[in-house]
């Protein structure tokens, strides 16, 4: 049996391996990002984000693998429910092997957008030291399956480094700046509220059919959610109430 000590050691040679440039050391977002890449590749997952959530209303996407998993990262924001607010509520990880089927029942509205943008398993470890809660790594594969008990050591292995990271960050560059980038992507959010309250008043709808005609503007233009919204909120774009 591997002690904690290896498992860190060989998480941290991973990340290494990732890295950019000479220059991506620990105590930055880079370094987290490349945390992200590597649970990609030892792992059998097709993508990984984390995310910070402290102090409440602090709540952003600090890293991710790739873009898909940044999407569906922020899909849990902004449909306020998922398995990485479940993981952040209960401090324990929470595992949905098959998003289109049972484990996935209990965010339905979270578990029909991922399965739409291509994911269909996800499992969340929450970074947690002590009571204190920070975040939540996630882990995201393409098609359904559970994690072997080998790959669950592994997994919440480099949720204990991300917790490492994310406070080296925190030291770094210090609690102002790590807001002020958290607040870039509740920006995001706060914008994609705003527009689907102004859908559901223009066409007379509840919030869930807002933000489905919303993602779905969004998937027939091509573009991110948070752009369409942007666009609804200026006004550049409106939309008609379906007939029948």
């Amino acid at each position: 049996m591997t002690s904690f000590g290896d498992d860190a050691a060989r998480v941290h040679d991973l990340i290494v391996r990732e890295a950019c440039d000479p220059g991506v050391m620990s105590g930055s977002i880079a370094w987290l990002q490349c945390l992200c890449r590597a649970a990609t590749r030892a792992l059998p997952v097709t993508g990984a984000a984390i995310s910070v959530m402290a102090a409440g209303s602090s709540q952003g996407l600090a890293a991710a693998s790739d873009t898909r998993s940044k999407m569906v990262e922020e899909l849990q924001f902004t449909l306020g429910e998922g398995p990485c607010l479940e993981a952040y509520a209960k401090g324990r990880p929470v595992l949905a092997p098959d998003l289109a089927g049972e484990s996935g029942a209990r965010w339905p509205a979270y578990s029909s957008a991922a399965v739409q943008h291509g994911v269909e398993a996800v499992f969340a470890f929450p970074l947690r030291i002590g009571v204190a809660q920070l975040g939540v790594l996630d882990m995201y594969r393409a098609r359904p399956g559970e994690l072997s008990y080998d790959a669950l050591e592994l997994a919440q292995a480099f949720a204990r480094v991300a917790l490492t990271g994310l406070l080296d960050v925190h030291d770094s560059i210090g609690s102002e700046q790590l807001a002020q980038e958290l607040t870039q992507a509740s920006h995001y959010r706060v914008e994609v509220y705003q527009a689907a309250g102004m859908l559901q008043v223009q066409l007379g709808v509840d919030s869930e059919a807002a933000l489905v005609r919303l993602r779905a503007e969004a998937f027939l233009q091509g573009r991110r959610v948070g752009e369409v919204a942007r666009d609804i909120i200026d006004r550049k774009i409106t939309l008609e109430r379906d007939q029948g």
